[in-house]
């Protein structure tokens, strides 16, 4: 295993002196943006599939600094009812320069529909009751399924050989058994983006999911996660107040070991050789408490010695 960065966590930084940032921290993969819900601050990817020279300068920036691109990363909304054509489009772009590039990984979402022809917005059925929301989720499998099993065909056209699906809320693979069963239904080109942030707030286990998803994990993103006591015995973890607010959030995002310390990061790391997953650790900062490049610092300073043992 090795350190990497999603570049997002220093959206504010100009390409080169994001690159400039993961070297001088110890930065091997670097894990880069093409679209969706993110602005893409450091890669256009229609210029890069449009222009040989765009791609050789890109290339070349990663390289003179030791660097090489663990995987492309496009958070898309693929079924929305409103953007689903056009995040099928751009993760379909992300497929094609992922080849011009020689990268085998796509870090995605999984995404979620609405609830009928008539929708907005996505639906995202996390209570299985009342009855009718239990026929919703089913309807939405039923769409999601064939979607990517053509995806994942196409993916493998372009020698994609890993989709990491974030396991996120908001989108119908989020935990352990939606991801099973859409790798069962696709197959193990699928598996996860294990990201302890998002299982934390949630009360899952991070180590249980990664022994029980074992060669199913297929990326991986350093963040923290603060629960604030007082505030979830008032709102509980499914607290929809505003990331605008930290202070009035019963959960914030945090930078890796703000939250947990050295007696969850290191088990995390050697349940991860475990499981045999041999790649990059990404830093994804987005600790509202901080300046990001201080918390990317920070991050890698404290993940370097776990890795190193």
């Amino acid at each position: 295993m090795e350190l990497g960065l999603y570049t997002d966590s220093v959206g504010d930084l100009p390409f080169e002196a994001a690159l400039d940032l993961a070297a001088s921290i110890g930065v091997r993969g670097i894990e880069i943006a093409a679209g969706g819900q993110s602005s893409a601050p450091h890669m256009r990817i229609d210029e890069l599939l449009e222009s040989t020279d765009r791609r050789t300068a890109f290339l070349d920036a990663l390289r003179s600094r030791g660097l090489r691109i663990a995987a492309l990363n496009c958070s898309a909304w693929p079924l929305h009812p409103l953007k689903g054509a056009e995040h099928r489009a751009l993760i379909l772009n992300t497929f094609r320069l992922a080849e011009l590039l020689d990268v085998h990984k796509i870090v995605t979402m999984s995404g979620c529909p609405g609830d009928g022809s008539a929708a907005t917005t996505v639906n995202w059925v996390w209570y299985p009751w009342p009855p009718e929301m239990v026929a919703l989720s089913e309807r939405q499998w039923d769409a999601a399924i064939p979607f990517w099993q053509e995806l994942a065909g196409i993916a493998r056209d372009h020698g994609i050989e890993r989709l990491a699906f974030e396991l996120h809320p908001l989108h119908l693979v989020y935990n352990v058994p939606t991801l099973l069963r859409m790798r069962e239904a696709v197959g193990p080109i699928i598996g996860a983006n294990v990201d302890p942030s998002h299982m934390f707030w949630q009360q899952m286990d991070p180590l249980a999911v990664i022994r029980t998803l074992g060669p199913a994990v297929h990326h991986v993103h350093l963040k923290d996660t603060q629960l604030v006591t007082d505030q979830v015995a008032l709102a509980g973890v499914l607290d929809n107040r505003p990331f605008t607010d930290p202070s009035a959030r019963a959960w914030i995002f945090r930078t890796i070991g703000r939250s947990h310390g050295r007696e969850f990061w290191e088990p995390f790391v050697h349940a991860l050789a475990a499981a045999g997953y041999d790649d990059v650790l990404s830093i994804e900062n987005e600790d509202a408490l901080q300046p990001a490049a201080e918390g990317v610092r920070e991050a890698a300073a404290f993940i370097a010695p776990l890795l190193a043992r």
